[in-house]
């Protein structure tokens, strides 16, 4: 099989969920009698649809994964995370407003993970392009997280690894 990452990174915000955390839901967030997760208005709030099975295929893999967020609503993103029984998958969460670079340098000083072995999929050009410069594999994703983007995103990380 072609070379996996040590760590697989996600940002959050339009990667795994349709919306902004911090300014298009109104935390705090719960779960209701109908089983949905919703915000403080009420409002239904979702993931894209493929994102808990591009965790469980990572968790298969026996891929570690990790959150990097630079959303300011940071409670709110821990609480949806655990609403939608994801923080089982995460291993690592670097979810506060700043730089990714500073989000992947504590990320790599906690795992022992050099940027070289690790896979980064985000909606946003710029944190594609800040984190590159390490290293670090990246994955533009666009229209959310899905498995077809993480068979596309592990097999760019397998190319790039077999370069000299």
């Amino acid at each position: 099989m072609a070379r996996l990452p040590k760590l697989a990174v996600f940002d959050l915000d339009y990667t795994l969920w349709p919306f902004w955390v911090d300014t298009h839901v109104d935390p705090p967030f719960h779960r209701s009698s109908d089983g949905a997760v919703r915000d403080r208005r009420g409002q239904a709030v979702r993931l894209y649809p493929e994102v808990p099975d591009v965790l469980q295929r990572l968790q298969d893999l026996n891929v570690p994964v990790a959150a990097a967020s630079r959303t300011g609503e940071i409670e709110g993103a821990k609480q949806l995370l655990e609403l939608f029984d994801l923080d089982r998958y995460f291993v690592h969460r670097e979810i506060y407003p700043g730089s990714k670079v500073t989000h992947f340098e504590r990320l790599q000083q906690k795992t022992g993970v050099v940027f070289s072995q690790m896979i980064f999929f985000d909606d946003e050009k710029r944190n594609i392009v800040d984190v590159s410069k390490l290293g670090v594999t990246c994955i533009h994703v666009q229209n959310g997280m899905s498995l077809q983007t993480l068979s596309e995103g592990l097999e760019t990380f397998a190319k790039a690894q077999a370069r000299p």
